[in-house]
């Protein structure tokens, strides 16, 4: 079950290792339309879309990685005070109850979505903007599915940790 839970981690490990350089880079595009606009007086549609672009990108597929780390968002009303067992048991819960469903739902009713957008190749938000609001929308169901693997994952290694 170790073996699993590591396999199954590890694609949400590597895709953070290569997303988070998104952040520098959308800070750098960000920097240059700043001083493209009020310093040279130039300004591009594109690029403060392709920000929007990174940004997106780096929420959806670091998002498992997250909940990988630990550091997702939580209402730790009674979680922070529960024993071991419990906060086990919690996570559990919230795993197969909560972000599973939540996570099957929100695949299956975007699906058709991005299909649609795909088949059409869908054009850019603004005149003059990207022109792949269909890579933007692909983004929705690598969400869901990089979710699902990590649920997947701690739900693994919570088993593992209770058998042992």
């Amino acid at each position: 079950m170790e073996r699993i839970a590591n396999l199954l981690e590890s694609i949400n490990q590597r895709i953070a290792n290569v997303v988070r350089w998104l952040v520098l880079l959308m800070v750098l595009v960000q920097f240059a339309i700043v001083v493209g606009r009020y310093v040279f007086g130039v300004n591009s549609i594109a690029a403060q879309e392709s920000v929007l672009y990174m940004h997106a990108t780096l929420f959806m597929l670091a998002a498992g990685y997250t909940l990988l780390v630990d550091k997702h968002v939580r209402v730790d009303v009674f979680y922070a005070k529960a024993s071991k067992s419990t906060q086990q048991k919690i996570d559990l819960i919230g795993h197969i109850v909560f972000l599973i469903p939540t996570m099957l739902a929100l695949l299956y009713w975007s699906w058709p979505s991005v299909v649609n957008s795909w088949k059409i190749f869908e054009g850019p938000i603004s005149v003059g903007g990207i022109k792949a609001v269909f890579i933007l929308k692909s983004l929705i169901p690598a969400f869901c599915f990089l979710l699902l693997l990590q649920s997947i994952a701690s739900i693994t290694r919570l088993l593992a940790n209770r058998a042992t």
